[in-house]
């Protein structure tokens, strides 16, 4: 689990999910946040970094990547979505408040990978998300190559509040045993 471009590895909602869920939960905190800077490196190199954690956390478990389910908050989950889309085998993506457009430009859609997710995809966004709506993303989502399941979170924006955090949580292990 990755976190997004504003926060770190230690987001509620990325500690309620390693705490909640029944399985082991690696949070990445990316290169950027570790060096004590506050804004993100660009694409390549957090992808890299995705690969990186992804391969380095399989190979602790005994596995390949491909085992692995990856995702993240915002910028993180849309990270891993482009690391899958460039090849890196996974078992699935859980994508957290996906960052459809930047907020007030929704003619600059983030989405042109989106035929490269060829993996099982959970979509979790606020129905109030100013980085893409409910409409936005049902005129988007038949791009991505794999099965997609989306689940809003009712009167939520961009950062769902700590106490949405079990429906969350929820609904990634529901999105995890349907795997």
């Amino acid at each position: 689990m990755t976190h997004g471009a504003g926060g770190g590895a230690d987001q509620h909602t990325l500690v309620a999910l390693e705490e909640g869920l029944d399985m082991p939960v690696r949070r990445i905190e990316f290169p950027y946040r570790r060096e004590g800077r506050r804004f993100p490196d660009r694409a390549p190199k957090l992808i890299e970094t995705v690969r990186s954690e992804a391969e380095a956390f399989a190979a602790d478990l005994g596995t390949a990547t491909d085992g692995l389910v990856l995702g993240g908050r915002s910028m993180g989950g849309r990270m891993c979505s482009m690391a899958v889309a460039e090849g890196l085998p996974a078992a699935g993506l859980v994508l957290l408040g996906y960052p459809l457009h930047p907020p007030g430009r929704p003619e600059k859609l983030r989405v042109g990978h989106f035929s490269g997710m060829d993996v099982p995809t959970l979509l979790v966004n606020g129905d109030r998300d100013p980085f893409g709506t409910p409409e936005e993303f049902a005129a988007c989502i038949g791009a991505i190559s794999g099965e997609v399941t989306v689940h809003w979170l009712e009167g939520q924006g961009h950062d769902p509040k700590p106490r949405v955090d079990p429906e969350i949580v929820a609904a990634v292990a529901n999105f995890l045993t349907a795997l």
